[in-house]
Formats: C-alpha cells, sequence, structure tokens
C-alpha cells in the first residue's frame, strides 16, 4: 500500500510515517519512481509504534525493542531493557495515580466550598511548592506534598 493509504488506516500523518522511516522503525520497498510502499503488516507495526511512544518511550527505545516484540527475538540485555522500560512506566503511573488523586481531592473541597459559599482556603506553600515542580520539570512525590 501507499503512504497515504497507511496514514488512513492507521490515523497518522504521511509526515510521522516519513520520521518513522528516518527513525529505523518501519521500512517501505521503493518503485521504480521512488513511491514508497508498505506491506500489510506495516498498519499494526504503527499501531505498534504508536503504542509504545503513547507509553513515553524515545524512537531509539523503540527501534530497539520492536525485534523482540514484533519478531519474538530477545537476549538477555533485551529482556533487561524491556524490564527497566516497565519499571520505568509503573513510576509514572504511579506519580499520575498520586496527581490524580490530588485533583480529586481538590476537586472534593472546591466541590464542598461551593455548596456552602465559603471561599476555597488557600495555602501559599501549595502554590510555591507546585511552581518549583513545574520549573523543575517533575511532578510532587506523595512525602513532598505532605510538607
Amino acid at each position: 500500500m501507499r503512504i497515504g493509504e497507511l496514514a488512513r488506516r492507521t490515523g497518522v500523518t504521511t509526515r510521522a510515517l516519513r520520521y518513522y522511516e528516518e527513525q529505523n522503525l518501519l521500512t517501505a520497498e521503493r518503485s521504480g519512481s521512488g513511491q514508497r510502499h508498505y506491506a500489510e503488516t506495516a498498519v499494526e507495526r504503527i499501531h505498534l509504534i504508536r503504542q509504545l511512544y503513547a507509553a513515553g518511550l524515545s524512537s531509539k527505545a523503540i527501534a530497539e525493542l520492536t525485534p523482540c516484540v514484533i519478531e519474538g527475538r530477545a537476549t538477555p540485555e533485551l529482556l533487561q531493557r524491556l524490564a527497566a522500560e516497565r519499571n520505568q512506566l509503573d513510576r509514572r503511573i504511579a506519580d499520575l495515580t498520586h496527581t490524580r488523586d490530588r485533583l480529586d481531592s481538590v476537586i472534593d473541597g472546591a466541590s464542598s466550598n461551593l455548596h456552602t459559599g465559603a471561599p476555597c482556603p488557600r495555602d501559599a506553600n501549595a502554590e510555591t511548592r507546585t511552581d518549583s515542580y513545574r520549573l523543575a520539570g517533575t511532578q510532587p512525590r506523595p512525602e513532598a506534598a505532605a510538607g
């Protein structure tokens, strides 16, 4: 199939498909006139690539991991890398869960104040902590948020 059809079937742009090729995540045969032609298996590969990107993996990590995932080839080093990527995802999930729980708490407090007409209490330290985390590009940890 040609690049436009692959883009339509996978919901990605042709630019993204070309980028995947540049990153050695995807291959295409070239016609005599230079047009890209993809195998039917490219659709599933694109879905996998997008899932791995959504999970936060870099294109380099994806390129290293896809032979194992797609073709079933694994080495002890690759299995260690997969486990490390999984552990990193677990940490990110824990951070996101904590952030969601804090947001739920804020929503609950704001909803209660909405019903009583009381103003929301301001915590000057919370704003300072939030700004410092934002500037550092990190999320507050449970133990940091409590202090």
